[in-house]
């Protein structure tokens, strides 16, 4: 009997063989596949959003059953969550945190100080949202957000990597440049 074509794309699969088995499949599947259920994130808070992160961590919500571990070094790391309150002196650290991260890397904002300044955005000293300094990939409002709603994010991150080419790079490498006059790469509003 002949079988019946379908036209629906087959992402990935598998083969026994004679000698062994066979896998097929678009290589961007077959490279991100490991990628995404590897992903190691940067433990850097600097307020009250810490504790919900470290709940994440916690057995209640299990982040390791994903593949996903804390890192405390950028240079292993893919993934950032910046949740908190952040002042102009600390904006300058992470965002050298930032660069030393390998590429492909992505960034979480948790909570609304890291999103917009929050309670704290009249004041002179704090950052009014982390997007002015690094590119954001998922927000997550609250304050603070629950420990599901950043399980649900680096799920999303998840979903971003299954569906990345994997030749480019996610943004341009360049160096930050300094403002005339500041002497620093930050601008206070």
């Amino acid at each position: 009997m002949d079988k019946e074509v379908t036209d629906v794309p087959v992402e990935a699969g598998l083969e026994k063989t004679d000698g062994g088995f066979a896998l097929w499949g678009k290589i961007n599947h077959l490279i991100n596949l490991p990628r995404q259920h590897s992903l190691w994130y940067f433990l850097f808070s600097p307020a009250c959003c810490a504790i919900e992160l470290m709940q994440t961590g916690g057995p209640r919500t299990d982040l390791d059953r994903f593949g996903m571990v804390f890192r405390s070094t950028p240079r292993q790391s893919d993934l950032m969550i910046v949740g908190g309150t952040v002042s102009y002196k600390m904006a300058e650290r992470i965002k050298l945190l930032y660069d030393q991260m390998a590429e492909p890397k992505y960034v979480i904002s948790m909570g609304s100080c890291a999103n917009c300044g929050g309670m704290f955005q009249k004041s002179y000293s704090i950052l009014k949202g982390i997007d002015m300094i690094l590119p954001v990939d998922i927000y997550i409002p609250g304050c603070p957000p629950r420990p599901e709603a950043l399980a649900n994010a680096m799920m999303k991150i998840q979903q971003i990597i299954n569906k990345e080419d994997w030749l480019k790079k996610r943004r341009p490498c360049t160096e930050p440049e300094p403002q005339k006059g500041k002497g620093g790469i930050i601008t206070r509003l």
